[in-house]
């Protein structure tokens, strides 16, 4: 893996605009960056990301399985208890999930260690999908990437598969707060991919959404939602007065309710005392937990629930290494062996692996200066060296 030094497209901020990037900082909020990209040889995208990346989910899914039956497992990840029943029977109904995002650090050398499972609601989907697709094609064809030169990336073919799959023929509403760009950006990609699925599509900003005299999710006009995808996370959902009401609604979600097993942090303890010694799996333990002692001097100590590396603390040799605000933290924390981000000419890349329905389909890179990456990471795409 290398940080190589390409620059930029000199109109790569007209692209942007042509392409309905509203969020990439073409107008000076800088998010996507190309003046460097990320080389990675084939073996290490197959081996190293992708095979990876589908042992680690289907490890995921046998973890739900038992999770749903054992409330000892629901009570230590947080989850409210009027929503285990909604958790349980989503997963024993067979719910299909969309898409997650596996986050490691990995410097092309040794195993890519997990960190965290984005299974919930992930951004930088659009970013990996489209356009730094564009930005392959385009490198190729004015020669700044080497001929034969790929990227591990069939998002976009995987989720319009995935929803031709999900709702044949139907129709799908998607909701998000509308006046978050990032957010509304995602939720329109999501969209176009299920229109090229066949899928009849409306979008509603979460305060249209209402409950029906059935318990079913209506919009404002009082028209069912029979398939709803939600950039909304679960914490927030079961804390809310549609709480409740999840468990009897005829309506289907997407991600489904059992993904909120997943997006917790607590799901690392658990892989970890499943699976101890794995090679892509940190030591981990509940905050509570005397084993968490195990651990030593060196440690990242992490939210159950928290996003964009809110309240996450880093700690090497007992010296603060990192410690990040945020409103993060009331229901408890998880220990995690320490695993620094490589350090590629002063930026600390993270990599993203995506899994769409159960499979792996391409990659993303986020950089900082900061060893936690947080919401100001900048993108960076990345691209596959010839043979």
């Amino acid at each position: 893996m290398r940080r190589v030094f390409l620059g930029a497209r000199p109109d790569w901020r007209d692209t942007a605009r042509a392409n309905g990037f509203s969020f990439s900082g073409a107008d000076g909020a800088e998010y996507w960056s190309e003046g460097h990209a990320y080389a990675f040889t084939l073996e290490q995208i197959e081996r190293d990301i992708e095979a990876v990346s589908a042992e680690l989910h289907a490890l995921c899914l046998a973890f739900v399985s038992d999770a749903v039956e054992d409330e000892r497992i629901l009570a230590s990840l947080a989850l409210p208890e009027h929503a285990w029943d909604t958790i349980r029977t989503s997963w024993r109904r067979g719910d299909p999930s969309l898409y997650g995002r596996l986050d490691f650090a990995y410097d092309g050398r040794g195993p890519a260690k997990l960190l965290e499972y984005n299974a919930d609601t992930p951004t930088a989907l659009y970013e990996t999908g489209v356009f730094q697709w564009l930005w392959l094609e385009e490198c190729l064809v004015s020669g700044r990437l080497p001929s034969g030169a790929d990227q591990f990336n069939t998002v976009r073919e995987a989720l319009i598969a995935r929803f031709r799959s999900i709702a044949p023929g139907g129709d799908i509403a998607f909701t998000a707060y509308a006046d978050v760009p990032e957010d509304r950006g995602t939720v329109a990609y999501l969209e176009d991919c299920a229109r090229q699925a066949g899928l009849a599509t409306r979008f509603l900003d979460l305060g249209d959404l209402g409950l029906g005299p059935d318990g079913g999710l209506v919009d404002r006009v009082l028209s069912p939602i029979l398939l709803l995808f939600k950039l909304y996370p679960y914490e927030w959902a079961f804390a809310d007065r549609f709480g409740p009401a999840l468990r009897d609604t005829p309506s289907r979600l997407l991600e489904p309710p059992w993904k909120a097993v997943l997006s917790n942090k607590g799901l690392l303890a658990h892989l970890h005392a499943r699976e101890p010694g794995h090679p892509n799996l940190l030591p981990a333990f509940f905050e509570a937990d005397p084993e968490k002692a195990r651990l030593g001097r060196s440690f990242a100590r992490k939210p159950l629930y928290a996003r964009e590396g809110g309240n996450v603390l880093l700690v090497r040799d007992g010296q603060v290494l990192s410690r990040a605000g945020g409103p993060y933290g009331a229901e408890g924390f998880v220990r995690q062996g320490l695993a620094e981000l490589p350090d590629l000419d002063g930026w600390r890349p993270v990599i993203g692996s995506w899994i769409v329905g159960d499979a792996p389909a391409g990659l993303c890179v986020r950089e900082g200066r900061e060893a936690v990456t947080t919401d100001a990471a900048l993108f960076v795409p990345h691209f596959i060296e010839p043979v």
